[in-house]
C-alpha cells in the first residue's frame, strides 16, 4: 500500500536533512590552515610588562591641634543649627499684616520730596506716580517687606527683608534720598 505524504511533511523532511548536512559540513575539524596562519603571524609577537613604579613608604604625619575644639562635634553642630534656626525664625516678614500702598511700587520707583514735622512726630513726603504720601517710622514702602526706621532732612532710612539662596529671610538695609533739584536753563 503506497501511502501519500502530505506537502507540509515533505518541507519538514527537506529541512531536516538539509540541517543534517550543515551540520556534518561543520563538524569537519579541517582548520588547519587558520592554526597554521595564526602561528606565523603570532611567531613574533612576545608581551612586555611595564615594571611595577616604585611605591613610596608612607610616613604618618601628627596631628598638632588635639588641644583645638573639634568643629565636627555634635554639639558644635546641633548649636549652629539652633542658632541658625533662631535667627531665622526671628527675621520673616508678617505677611498677615495689611498691605499698605506704597508696597505696590518697587523702592526705585518711589521719590523723597520732602520732610514734614508736626509738634515730635516727622513724616516723609513719598511720591509714587503722581500722588504724595505720607509716611512715618514704622510705615511700610517697596516691594521688600521695607520698612521705615528713620527720617532725616534729606534720607528715609529702611530695612528691608529678603530671602536668601537658602530660602532664609534676612536683613538688609536701603535708603531713599532726597533728589537735587536740577538748575533751571
Amino acid at each position: 500500500m503506497i501511502r501519500l505524504v502530505s506537502r507540509s511533511h515533505c518541507c519538514l523532511l527537506t529541512a531536516l536533512m538539509s540541517s543534517l548536512l550543515f551540520m556534518q559540513g561543520c563538524s569537519v575539524d579541517d582548520h588547519n590552515d587558520l592554526k597554521q596562519e595564526l602561528e606565523t603571524m603570532s611567531k613574533d609577537l612576545r608581551g612586555r610588562v611595564d615594571p611595577l613604579p616604585v611605591v613610596m613608604p608612607y610616613e604618618p604625619a601628627a596631628y598638632e591641634m588635639a588641644e583645638q575644639p573639634d568643629p565636627f562635634a555634635p554639639a558644635r553642630i546641633e548649636l549652629a543649627v539652633r542658632g541658625a534656626n533662631a535667627t531665622a525664625s526671628r527675621l520673616k516678614p508678617d505677611l498677615i499684616r495689611p498691605k499698605q500702598a506704597l508696597e505696590a511700587y518697587p523702592l526705585e520707583t518711589l521719590r523723597l520730596v520732602g520732610v514734614w514735622r508736626k509738634g515730635k512726630d516727622v513724616y516723609a513726603l513719598i511720591k509714587a506716580d503722581a500722588l504724595v504720601h505720607p509716611v512715618k517710622v514704622g510705615s511700610y514702602l517697596g516691594n521688600n517687606f521695607g520698612m521705615v526706621i528713620g527720617i532725616r532732612d534729606n534720607e528715609v532710612l529702611l530695612r528691608e527683608l529678603v530671602q536668601d539662596t537658602a530660602g532664609d529671610w534676612t536683613e538688609r538695609r536701603a535708603e531713599l534720598k532726597m533728589q537735587q533739584r536740577e538748575a533751571a536753563k
